[in-house]
C-alpha cells in the first residue's frame, strides 16, 4: 500500500511539473485579448513580460471592428485592444453594452494618402475622397479634411458628424464613406483616401512619411482618439488586467511599437479615471 501511495504521489508531482513546464506556472492566469491584428511585435513582447508575472495572454483575432466588442460583452474574451475611446463610446451607446476603457495604449494619427498627389493642394474640382464609415472615424476624417482647409463643418456640430454636417465644400469633393479596411484598397479609384494608422501599416505604408496630410496627435482634441484596452465594467479594477496594462507601458513594449509602426504610433499612459471621464462625456453627445 505504501508503494502505491508513493507511486501516486510521484505521478501527481510529475503532472504538476509538466503543467509548470508548459505554462510557466501551475497557477497561471489566462487572459484572452481580442484584437484586429495580432502580428505586431509588441504582442510577443507583452506576452513574454506577462508570462514572467504568471499571466498567459492569448490573442483572438477578429476581421471586423464590431466583433471584438460583442465578444467582450458576451464574455467570450476578457479584454480587447483595437479601438479608440470615441469608437468605444459610440458602440457602447448604440448597443447598450457595459464595457469601458481601463487603460491607454497608443494614439495613431490619421493620415490622408494618395498615389496620385504629392500635396493636399493638388486636389481638383469634383475629386473623390474615401473615408472610413463608422461614426467615430467618419467624424474624425471630416474634421481632418476641415483642418486641411478642404471643407467647413456646420457650427456647433459634435464629434460624431457625417457628410450632412458639411456646410462648405468649395471644390465639390465627392466624399465616399466605406468600411475602414477598404480605404487603402481603393486608392487607384480615388484622388485621396483617409486611412486609419493601423490599417495603413498593414497595407505597407509608412504612417509618418507617406501621408500627404497628417493629424496632429499631440493636440488636446486628439484625446478621444487614444486607443485603449477595454473590459466589462465589472472588471475595471481586475488586478490581473491592470497588471497587463502596466506591462504594456514598459520600455520594451514602447520600443517594439516604435519599430513596428516606424514611429507612427505613440505610446501614452493616461490615468483610467481620465479615460472613463472622456468616455462618459462622448457617450452623452447627441
Amino acid at each position: 500500500m505504501k508503494n502505491i501511495i508513493k507511486s501516486l504521489g510521484i505521478l501527481l508531482l510529475l503532472s504538476i511539473l509538466a503543467a509548470c513546464g508548459k505554462n510557466g506556472s501551475a497557477n497561471d492566469d489566462v487572459v484572452i485579448i481580442g484584437v484586429t491584428g495580432a502580428d505586431g511585435e509588441q504582442w510577443d513582447v507583452l506576452k513574454e513580460l506577462a508570462r514572467e508575472e504568471g499571466i498567459t495572454i492569448e490573442l483572438k483575432e477578429f476581421a471586423d471592428y464590431t466583433l471584438p466588442n460583442n465578444a467582450l460583452a458576451n464574455g467570450d474574451i476578457d479584454l480587447n485592444s483595437f479601438q479608440h475611446i470615441a469608437f468605444l463610446s459610440q458602440f457602447a451607446k448604440e448597443n447598450n453594452v457595459d464595457i469601458v476603457p481601463i487603460g491607454s495604449t497608443v494614439i495613431a494619427p490619421l493620415g490622408i494618402y494618395s498615389d496620385k498627389l504629392d500635396d493636399i493642394s493638388g486636389l481638383k474640382e469634383g475629386d473623390k475622397i474615401a473615408v472610413p464609415d463608422d461614426p467615430s472615424n467618419l467624424g474624425r476624417a471630416l474634421r481632418l479634411l476641415e483642418t486641411a482647409g478642404l471643407i467647413k463643418l456646420k457650427e456647433g456640430t459634435g464629434l460624431f458628424v457625417d457628410t450632412t454636417s458639411i456646410e462648405e465644400n468649395p471644390k465639390n469633393l465627392e466624399i465616399i464613406p466605406m468600411v475602414a479596411q477598404q480605404t487603402p484598397r481603393v486608392l487607384q479609384d480615388v484622388a485621396a483616401s483617409l486611412i486609419n494608422n493601423g490599417i495603413a501599416g498593414q497595407a505597407g505604408f509608412n504612417p509618418l512619411e507617406d501621408p500627404i496630410f497628417l493629424e496632429d496627435g499631440d493636440s488636446e482634441s486628439a484625446l478621444p482618439y487614444v486607443n485603449v484596452f477595454a473590459a466589462r465594467a465589472e472588471d475595471a479594477q481586475n488586478e490581473t488586467y491592470l497588471k497587463i496594462i502596466e506591462l504594456y507601458q514598459s520600455e520594451q513594449v514602447k520600443k517594439a511599437i516604435e519599430q513596428e509602426t516606424k514611429g507612427g504610433s505613440i505610446l501614452l499612459n493616461i490615468p483610467q479615471d481620465q479615460l472613463i471621464d472622456t468616455f462618459e462625456q462622448l457617450k452623452g453627445e447627441e
